[in-house]
Parts: C-alpha cells; sequence; structure tokens
C-alpha cells in the first residue's frame, strides 16, 4: 500500500498520492528533517520511468563511471573489433585493473569470444492427480510444440518459443519454458507468454497450475541447473599471450597464473562448495550492468562460471571464461534511459549478441588482470594504493 505512519502523525499518507518525484521528495525532506538535493539531480524525466522502471519515485542514485579498453575482440568473423568498456562502481582499483587486463589481450592476439542463445525462461509448476497424470501432460506438451508456439507468437513477435524441459516430484509437474527474445532480455515477455500457455495447459489437460514461477526457471538465482544447462546466453571468451607480454604488463609468468588458477577457482571453489569457479566475475558484470541498465539482480547468475589456464609448450599462457548464464538486453528494461543509451553508444553494439561479446571480453580481462595481481602478490598493494582515502 505504499503507507506512511508516524509516531506524529495523525492519519496514513500513501506514497502514491503525490503528483510527482518533486513533491515526495519534498514529503520525505520535511518529514524527516534531511537534505536530498542530489537525489534531485537525474537527467531522464518522469515520464520516460513511470510505470515502466520506477514507482513512487523520488530521484536517482549516483555511480561513478569510469572506463577500459580499448580492447580488442574477434568476432566469429574473425574481424578485429575495438571496444571500450563502460564500467559503473565504487570500487576502487576494479577500472584499473580491467583496463590492465585489456591491456594485455589487445597486446597480444585479442579477445576470441563466441555467444549462444539458450533462451530466457520461465517454469510454472502443476498441480497433478498423480504421477501417471504428470505425465501425461508432459506428453501433451511435447505433441503440442506448434500450438504453444502460435501462443507464444501472439503475445509477442518478438519472443519465439524454443523448447521445455520437465521434473516430476510425486503430484508436481515442473516445466521450464525457453524463449528467444532477440534483442530483449525478455523476462516480462516470457512471463505474459507463459501465463498464455498455462492456461492452455489447463483448459486441455486438468493440470492446475500452483504457481507461474516455480524456481524451476531459475531466476535471479544461483543454481546448478542454469550452470548445467545455461539459461539467457552461454558465452566463453579466450587470449593467447605471449609470454613477454605476461611478464612486461601482467609482472608474472603464465606458471604462476595457472598455479592461482588451479587452486584458486578450482580447489578453493571445491573446499568451499561454491557455484562459481572464478575469481570476481561478479564485479565486471555488476558494473557493465549499472552502466548499460541491465536488471541488477541477475549479477547473480553471472557470478556462475568457471576459468582455465594453461601454460603452453611454446611457453605462451592460455587463459579462458565461460559464462553459462548471462541474462542481457539491449533494448527494453533500463537501456533506453538517457545515460544507459550513452554507454551503450560507448561499446559500439548493434545488437546483444555484439553486446554479450563484448562482457565476455570485459569478464577475460578482468579475471587475468586480478588473477595475475594475486600471482605477483600485489593485490593488497593496488587495493591500498587505488581504493582507499589517502
Amino acid at each position: 500500500m505504499n503507507l506512511i505512519e508516524l509516531p506524529f502523525m495523525k492519519s496514513k499518507i500513501s506514497l502514491r498520492d503525490f503528483p510527482s518525484a518533486k513533491a515526495r521528495r519534498e514529503f520525505l525532506e520535511k518529514e524527516l528533517e534531511i537534505n536530498l538535493e542530489n537525489i534531485a539531480k537525474f537527467t531522464f524525466t518522469e515520464e520516460q520511468v513511470k510505470g515502466r522502471n520506477i514507482e513512487n519515485l523520488i530521484g536517482a542514485t549516483h555511480i561513478p563511471l569510469g572506463i577500459a579498453g580499448p580492447l580488442k575482440i574477434l568476432n566469429t568473423k574473425y574481424q578485429i573489433l575495438n571496444t571500450y568498456i563502460p564500467l559503473a562502481t565504487t570500487e576502487g582499483a576494479l577500472v584499473a585493473s580491467i583496463s590492465r587486463g585489456c591491456k594485455a589481450i589487445s597486446g597480444a592476439s585479442g579477445a576470441c569470444v563466441e555467444v549462444e542463445t539458450v533462451g530466457i525462461t520461465r517454469g510454472p509448476v502443476f498441480k497433478t492427480a498423480g504421477i501417471a497424470h504428470g505425465q501425461k501432460i508432459k506428453q501433451w506438451i511435447q505433441t503440442h510444440i506448434p500450438l504453444i508456439s502460435q501462443i507464444t507468437q501472439k503475445t509477442s513477435s518478438h519472443l519465439k518459443f524454443l523448447k521445455a524441459d520437465f521434473a516430476i516430484v510425486g503430484r508436481n509437474l515442473f516445466v521450464r519454458f525457453y524463449f528467444d527474445s532477440t534483442d530483449a532480455m525478455g523476462m516480462n515477455m516470457a512471463t505474459i507468454a507463459t501465463q498464455a500457455i498455462v492456461k492452455l495447459i489447463e483448459q486441455k489437460t486438468q493440470a492446475k497450475c500452483i504457481t507461474l514461477a516455480g524456481n524451476f526457471d531459475i531466476d535471479k538465482k544461483p543454481s546448478w541447473l542454469n550452470f548445467i544447462s545455461g539459461r539467457g546466453k552461454k558465452v566463453w571468451a579466450e587470449v593467447i599471450l605471449p609470454k613477454k607480454v605476461v611478464k612486461e604488463v601482467l609482472k608474472t609468468t603464465p606458471a604462476k597464473i595457472v598455479e592461482v588458477v588451479n587452486t584458486k577457482t578450482h580447489l578453493g571453489s571445491i573446499m568451499s562448495g561454491s557455484l562459481g569457479f572464478n575469481s570476481h566475475f561478479a564485479n565486471i558484470i555488476a558494473a557493465i550492468f549499472a552502466a548499460t541498465g541491465q536488471d541488477l539482480a541477475h549479477v547473480v547468475e553471472g557470478s556462475l562460471g568457471v576459468t582455465t589456464a594453461e601454460a603452453l609448450e611454446n611457453g605462451e599462457l592460455y587463459f579462458s571464461i565461460y559464462l553459462p548464464d548471462l541474462i542481457v538486453g539491449t533494448v527494453g528494461g533500463g537501456t533506453h534511459l538517457p545515460t544507459q543509451q550513452e554507454a551503450l553508444k560507448i561499446m559500439a553494439v548493434s545488437d546483444v549478441l555484439e553486446y554479450c561479446r563484448a562482457v565476455g571480453a570485459a569478464v577475460l580481462a578482468g579475471e587475468l588482470s586480478l588473477i595475475a595481481s594475486l600471482a605477483e602478490g600485489t593485490l593488497a598493494k593496488a587495493h591500498q594504493k587505488l581504493g582507499r582515502k589517502k
């Protein structure tokens, strides 16, 4: 209800009753005896975000924006793209570290990045009469894929039904629907389409939908299902670094980097029960997401992934990252806001696949630099120099 009831107030006030962000903000300033002059500064209009991005608007929170790059990326046609990476963060040393990784990669062969569309998912759960009934519903869905595809298209011309996965537990049937949402992140579109599909299934099978989202999606939570099956986009990025670049830019050796990867990101993750076998994917992804208007809660899915490294026989370093669960878009959500639009222009990406390649290459750069810092023993020194107020 968004009601406020302070001890000295005679009546409840709904924040939605205020006609504007300014009025809502002035009310808070008066009632709480505070000044919100910085929150009051923003570049978007209320019309741009009302009913789309925010409720009870009072202003905006500002995050420092840095830039890393240029970062040399090889696309699937082995064309070279030099991309700059906008990073919104309050963590000192992060942009500097990613910049060093960009320098090392661009000084070598560049980052080779591949992207695969898995699809955005929505996973309802149905109550059935029993296991046999659950199997019949599953079979009905599998034999009516063309009809389900038609239902999907009716809800959005930008959404394509891909497939369904299933799990039966007692009288519960979990279904995981996959959709290609083109350049949009697509969670809202997938939810609307799934609602229409669920209605059809209930009519045809006598199943009863318990909830539209039964955690079989699985959205905004780390999970082995997303790790193994993927969600959104799968992204692979790799680079081969000459020994000279490792020494001069990263200040260490291939052998030391390989040792840190094996002991920290692999063995250390095993010993701690981590779902991410990497050093700090979430750091880079969070900074890019904040800069470009992505749904920040999906950073938790981006934290999944694997880092690998090998010392090659010729003395060079092979270094790679794998992101099985990248949930992003270049249209919709917060991507239309003015500063986020400018950040996307900095990246110079034409669609979501190019955006994913840039994110994958940036994660590769950030991961490489941090692990090199650990290998050379300068992590604390870097944070002392760049991450603390003198």
